[in-house]
């Protein structure tokens, strides 16, 4: 429910819905590279403009939208801005309270040893660790569901010391991705995916074949 996204936000980032509205979170798992991406860029491959995921991901959940012509369906992408430079919406704050995934923040560590370092959380998913995205919003702002029950995102990295180790990898050692195996995990990205997602994005065309 949007409620429940709105409750632990300041008003500056609420979402502009009644609280019993109804949304969706949307997530990529390891398996969309081969199933969505590279068959979206084989099929689309002269209309790919800029980047081929946001435009893969655009595409698929507006076939969701076409899926329900009477409803009112608004999409919101994980990209996109408001004019202020503010998200749209906090990818990583949707996840938490949808049941989606854990959260991790630093108010999660009790023996806090940064000092004045800025750290930022990360979420981790109970069955693909760090491997996954969260990729947009959908809200049907015609369905109200004042009775829906908030599930609780599952608490993987449960010990003190394993919170700090993910909140250090993740901030200092990002790029060697090692924070996405923090938790024993059921599917990762392929070689080729970590190939593609290492590479800077200006060079990600070639990587598929595309021309800039």
């Amino acid at each position: 429910k949007v409620g429940w996204y709105n409750a632990v936000l300041q008003p500056a980032f609420h979402l502009p819905y009644p609280e019993d509205t109804l949304a969706f979170v949307v997530l990529s798992t390891p398996s969309m590279f081969d199933k969505a991406l590279k068959p979206f860029v084989n099929k689309e491959r002269l209309k790919i403009i800029r980047d081929p995921v946001d435009q893969c991901v655009s595409h698929h959940l507006s076939r969701v939208k076409e899926k329900f012509p009477d409803q009112r369906v608004d999409v919101m992408f994980d990209y996109e801005m408001l004019p202020s430079r503010k998200p749209k919406f906090l990818a990583q704050t949707a996840a938490h309270v949808s049941g989606a995934a854990y959260y991790y923040q630093r108010k999660d560590v009790k023996l806090d040893p940064w000092g004045k370092k800025k750290i930022f959380g990360v979420c981790i998913h109970p069955k693909y660790g760090g491997w996954f995205a969260i990729r947009g919003l959908l809200l049907f702002p015609d369905i109200q569901v004042p009775f829906l029950e908030q599930p609780a995102p599952v608490d993987c990295v449960s010990t003190e010391e394993k919170r700090m180790e993910l909140l250090e990898l993740f901030n200092f050692h990002w790029q060697d991705g090692r924070y996405r195996d923090i938790i024993e995990v059921k599917e990762r990205y392929s070689e080729e995916q970590k190939a593609y997602f290492a590479t800077p994005p200006a060079e990600r065309f070639r990587l598929l074949g595309l021309s800039q």
